[in-house]
């Protein structure tokens, strides 16, 4: 049975190694992980090994997540599963400009929020057991891409899992009880080009029918229902003077249910199949689900656990929320494995330029996740 110090003394613990857990999250903030880039997540991944190897006493497996680099810390046979990654929306040269650095209680620099300083803290939460007999921590690289190579590695981690933790930053220091499924969709159009000025009669306008394609997407939105369809990027034409041949749109869809993500490919199939307003165009519709929604019934028992150890580790009340945003734990979840998430750094500004951590709270969210994994484990 895995153990850890009782409540205050565990965060007493680990509010001591403050120091190390700033010193682990600046060495994986100051090598740049970009997720496109292989040869950097590589490079990225050989830090995380490096500081895990150091923190855990154990050097990590390393996997192969569908051409991403992956690495595996495995504790006897899996039960409570940690879910991390290492990639970032930040490309090469930025961290150059706006480097790690700490002022009071804010330490900011690119992906230290999302996620690097929840990897650093799930590192110390897992060293920090009296027993880790029983601990699976899964670190991947291309989750900011929508894990398409990791996802396999993800869904057989959980299968086998009482619990899946995740690693991703809080939502203002409230954990993630929910998260919407996630699918992205193209319009694309094909038509016919010709002269805009001599002829256009002759021509099949792609760029006119993907605007009524658009909008009829738009439209299938249910925002009482937590369903968005948010049209995002577009293409259309060759020339000023040219009827538009083809023309593309990018669609963004959350929803909060599975019957939700069900209608809505249904409605844009039927979309595609139907009657044009352009003639001579023809529309079609790429792509599809990329995460199913994490339902906060996944979650409900492994908050309410987690609301109680942090009452009594001091850091007060949890709160919990659902967000918009999909994780690996959605993957987890659909499996029929207990999940919870957001339980990373404290923080604020998840992609965005100047994003930052609170440094006390390093400590205080690895001695709720140290905490959570030995109570799991302790039945």
């Amino acid at each position: 049975m895995a153990d850890a110090p009782a409540g205050p003394d565990l965060l007493a613990a680990l509010r001591r190694r403050t120091p190390e857990l700033l010193a682990a999250t600046e060495a994986l903030v100051e090598v740049e992980s970009p997720s496109a880039d292989r040869a950097a997540v590589a490079r990225g991944a050989g830090r995380v090994a490096e500081v895990g190897g150091r923190v855990l006493g154990a050097a990590p497996e390393r996997l192969d997540g569908g051409g991403w680099p992956a690495l595996r810390w495995r504790f006897g046979t899996p039960r409570v599963l940690l879910l991390a990654h290492l990639d970032t929306v930040w490309p090469l040269g930025t961290v150059a400009r706006w480097p790690f650095r700490v002022e009071g209680d804010r330490a900011t620099g690119p992906g230290v929020f999302d996620m690097k300083a929840g990897l650093v803290q799930g590192l110390f939460a897992v060293a920090a057991l009296t027993s880790r007999e029983g601990v699976e921590l899964l670190v991947t690289a291309d989750e900011e891409l929508g894990s398409p190579g990791s996802r396999a590695l993800v869904e057989d981690a959980a299968r086998g899992a009482v619990a899946a933790l995740v690693l991703e930053p809080s939502a203002a220091g409230a954990l993630k009880v929910g998260r919407k499924g996630v699918a992205t969709y193209t319009l694309c159009v094909e038509g016919r080009a010709a002269h805009a000025g001599l002829e256009p009669e002759r021509g099949a306008n792609a760029l006119v029918e993907l605007a009524t394609a658009v909008l009829a997407a738009a439209a299938l939105a249910r925002p009482e229902r937590g369903t968005t369809v948010t049209p995002t990027t577009a293409a259309a034409g060759s020339a000023g003077n040219v009827v538009p041949a083809a023309a593309r749109a990018g669609l963004d869809v959350r929803v909060a249910d599975v019957a939700e993500q069900r209608r809505v490919d249904a409605a844009l199939a039927e979309l595609a199949a139907g009657r044009r307003v352009v003639p001579g165009t023809r529309l079609t519709v790429a792509g599809g689900q990329n995460r199913p929604p994490l339902q906060p019934s996944a979650s409900a028992a492994l908050f309410a656990r987690a609301r109680s150890l942090g009452e009594t580790l001091g850091l007060g009340t949890l709160a919990g929320v659902s967000v918009g945003g999909g994780s690996d734990g959605n993957f987890a979840a659909a499996l029929g494995t207990p999940t919870l998430d957001g339980l990373g750094a404290v923080g604020d500004g998840a992609h965005a330029e100047g994003e930052h951590v609170s440094v006390s709270a390093l400590a205080e969210r690895a001695a709720l996740v140290s905490a959570l994994v030995a109570g799991l484990l302790g039945g």
